[in-house]
């Protein structure tokens, strides 16, 4: 009689999850403050890209 073939499960780890980027959140934009004036008062905000993940959401350090 024939031995049995088994399939071993494979041995690499799992791909590591992405980790978000702090200042965005993950989102890939920011807030930024719109001044206006001679004294430079804050009227509003406007998204931004963020750049420390350049838009992409996850960390670039990680």
């Amino acid at each position: 009689m024939a031995p049995r073939r088994t399939t071993k499960p494979s041995k690499s780890p799992a791909p590591p999850e992405p980790v978000v980027c702090s200042p965005c959140d993950g989102s890939g934009m920011v807030a930024a403050t719109v001044r206006v004036g001679r004294k430079r008062r804050p009227v509003g905000q406007q998204d931004g890209l963020c750049l420390n993940c350049l838009g992409e959401g996850t960390d670039p350090d990680a």
